[in-house]
């Protein structure tokens, strides 16, 4: 009897283990699905703001009255930002087991659910000296090699190369931000064009270089369709000049339709240009400048992409694409637009895509050129030429990487079942 208590009380052990390394495994394979989770930005900033504290809350309640209420002040702050992340990170294990533990805690401490909420860190502000506003050389001279940089290109119709190299075509319309961090703002608005069903394009892009230290102050550009200027807002090409040097600086190589904007306080270079009846933007930025966001500036779209509702296929079907030629019968624009862009892109990656979608859904041979610009800027700004071209990953084939995974997981809880099993025969 007792062996058989024993056996009965292993086999649902062995059930359980089962399913918490099957978890696990598919958590840890499957992670590029909820890259969007920032959970761990929560951790750490809570972590920080508790180890100020002096672990003055962490003891079960027998610390001071001022300290239990400023680890309650964390824990609700922590809440918050568990909160805002709720849809990123909805499935993430990590998520719900924080979740589970902020609400233990409070019960824990018998922390009120409303009050006031811990402050972040402010970020050290050491006097700056040197190089310290030239990017490249302060990381050069700290790491000893040349940071890790990160393109992110929007053109067309919107078409969107993320900074994570993913590619989407968005159905998006007025304004929307493409990069929000601790240094940049970009926004884009974009607006229907005559034409098509699927026909956007972007009309406006504003970029604000953020006061930073003694680099620069806030500074702002604006490009307008058929006004992309070589000079920022209050009509100066330069800003930010320490020790003969400029931190911003403005120049074009065709005035009124390209700008090239250079951020050396952060490394940084955007390039505004106007491509057929459609402006766009290469971004090359280094990784720890383009990573530096608060879970609140959640909605970028050269860091996650358009909201999954405003997405589009990559390319329309041929009884919704306008026709290049009025005497063209429905079959014909498709050749005739895949002979185009093949022409101007032999290679079949997502450029190429891109240009068969404007050019079916505009009717405008001169709607290809964003594609050509835009890898034209995506050649000088990726320094390892086979990342250059992405080839279109279809939503099955996103999926596809997890599969194996699965099965892996389905045996070892199979073997893991049979083997304590067997034990009790």
């Amino acid at each position: 009897m007792v062996t058989l208590a024993l056996c009965s009380h292993y086999s649902q052990l062995s059930w359980k283990h089962s399913v918490i390394v099957a978890l696990l495994l598919f958590h840890l394979g499957c992670l590029q699905v909820w890259a969007s989770c920032r959970i761990l930005r929560c951790n750490s900033d809570f972590v920080a703001v508790t180890l100020d504290l002096g672990g003055s809350g962490g003891g079960g309640g027998g610390g001071s009255r001022e300290g239990n209420a400023g680890y309650c002040s964390a824990l609700r702050s922590y809440a918050m930002c568990t909160r805002r992340m709720a849809r990123a990170c909805r499935g993430d294990l990590a998520y719900h087991s924080a979740v589970q533990g902020i609400e233990d805690l409070l019960i824990q401490h018998s922390c009120p659910r409303t009050g006031p909420t811990a402050q972040p860190r402010p970020l050290p502000q050491a006097p700056i000296s040197g190089d310290a506003c030239i990017y490249e050389k302060g990381y050069l001279q700290r790491e000893g090699r040349t940071p890790d940089y990160l393109h992110c290109g929007v053109f067309g119709d919107p078409h969107v190369r993320t900074f994570r190299d993913e590619f989407q075509t968005c159905a998006v319309q007025g304004a929307w931000p493409l990069i929000d961090n601790e240094y940049l703002y970009v926004q884009a608005t974009s607006a229907p064009m005559r034409g098509g069903a699927y026909a956007t394009a972007l009309i406006t892009i504003t970029i604000i270089f953020k006061n930073w230290r003694q680099c620069i102050e806030q500074q702002i550009y604006q490009a307008e369709l058929d006004s992309v200027p070589a000079a920022f807002v209050d009509g100066s090409v330069t800003s930010g000049e320490r020790q003969g040097q400029h931190s911003l600086s403005v120049h074009s190589d065709l005035p009124g339709r390209q700008a090239e904007i250079r951020a050396a306080h952060i490394g940084t270079t955007l390039v505004v240009r106007q491509s057929g009846r459609s402006l766009g933007l290469s971004v090359r930025s280094p990784s720890a400048i383009a990573e530096a966001f608060t879970p609140e500036q959640d909605l970028q779209l050269c860091v996650y992409g358009c909201p999954p509702s405003q997405r589009l296929e990559t390319l329309p079907s041929p009884s919704s694409s306008s026709s290049l030629s009025s005497s063209s019968s429905s079959s014909q624009p498709s050749a005739a637009a895949h002979a185009h862009c093949a022409a101007l892109l032999p290679a079949r990656d997502i450029y190429y895509q891109a240009c068969l979608f404007d050019l079916l859904a505009t009717g405008d041979l001169n709607s290809s050129t964003a594609a050509v610009a835009a890898l034209e800027d995506a050649r000088g700004m990726i320094s390892d030429p086979n990342k250059v071209h992405l080839l279109l990953v279809g939503k099955a084939d996103r999926s596809r990487p997890c599969l194996p995974l699965i099965l892996a997981v389905a045996v070892l809880s199979e073997r893991l079942v049979a083997l304590w099993t067997g034990r009790c025969l």
